[in-house]
């Protein structure tokens, strides 16, 4: 097949991972040489398999067909591999998945539990950052899925609900307002808060819900702002300030009883948390079982 059809595996990785600069680096050959191959392949079939932009590169009909069929024969090829030699070939599927805080740290890890149960022979990356840089990350073809509590304004990045996720305002156990319920969003302002950094899809969100109800972001005393949300709860523990976070976050500091958790009058703090992926790119079939796995209606 290899001769009749040739470099399959090299159009694959070009469809995967979006660009023949991201396919070079994973096979570690040049760009022009997966160019090249590719072009070989384009001509032995007489049409064109990808639409070319920039860095960036979409499939076209043809390269959607082919991309199809490419996969399983090289998923058939490398279970003849295994079943033969009893050992994994190079077409083992790794499943590549970038998040934000939240999605990472607190949604994430028991559904990785229960995929990798049902698919052993997946090995997963797993990396946190903040939700600018999951957009990055996707759009740039250095991860197969995205998982953030915003959309993105890409037209390349399609973004769609798997969860939902409370957000809740934080004091400490020494506060004033430790045996409060809820405040206004005029008590708010007049407390030092903590938030996270810019680019953080919550902070995006908190800001947007206070200026629904007529509080803008210069009107908050923001008196420190981190990159995380463990360097935030600690801050609010110490006295430092309040802050507005995942509900799942803080959860375990208040049913201790070192964090207290108060709602905010009139102002809404759920929001969606959302699985996004490069409509450019093929997908991978680690990536789309993770994906039947998170959201039944796309089985």
């Amino acid at each position: 097949m290899e001769e009749q059809l040739p470099h399959l595996s090299t159009f694959v990785e070009v469809a995967e991972r979006g660009g023949f600069t991201a396919a070079g680096r994973h096979l570690k050959i040049s760009q022009a040489s997966v160019s090249q191959r590719i072009r070989q392949l384009e001509l032995e079939l007489k049409t064109s398999l990808f639409h070319r932009g920039g860095h960036q590169v979409a499939l076209t009909d043809a390269g959607r067909q082919l991309h199809e069929y490419a996969r399983r024969i090289l998923d058939l090829t490398n279970e003849a591999r295994t079943s033969v030699t009893g050992r994994c070939g190079k077409a083992s599927q790794k499943l590549v998945l970038a998040a934000s805080s939240v999605p990472g740290q607190h949604v994430l890890p028991p559904i990785l539990a229960r995929f990798s149960r049902d698919n052993p022979g997946v090995r997963v990356k797993l990396s946190i950052s903040d939700t600018a840089d999951v957009y990055r990350v996707l759009e740039k073809g250095d991860a197969h899925l995205g998982f953030v509590g915003g959309v993105s304004e890409s037209e390349h990045l399609e973004c769609t609900p798997f969860d939902v996720d409370e957000l809740v305002l934080v004091v400490s156990a020494r506060h004033p307002w430790k045996k409060k319920r809820k405040v206004t969003p005029e008590e708010l302002a007049s407390q030092p808060l903590i938030e996270r950094e810019q680019g953080s899809a919550s902070r995006r969100f908190v800001e947007q819900a206070l200026q629904q109800i007529g509080l803008a972001s210069e009107k908050l005393n923001v008196m420190m702002e981190f990159g995380s949300s463990e360097t935030i709860i600690e801050s609010v523990r110490e006295g430092l300030g309040v802050a507005i976070l995942s509900k799942r976050a803080v959860q375990k500091d208040v049913e201790s009883g070192r964090l207290h958790s108060l709602k905010i009058e009139d102002v809404p703090l759920e929001r969606n948390l959302f699985v996004v992926r490069d409509r450019r790119k093929a997908m991978t079939p680690a990536a789309t079982a993770f994906l039947d796995a998170i959201l039944p209606s796309h089985k």
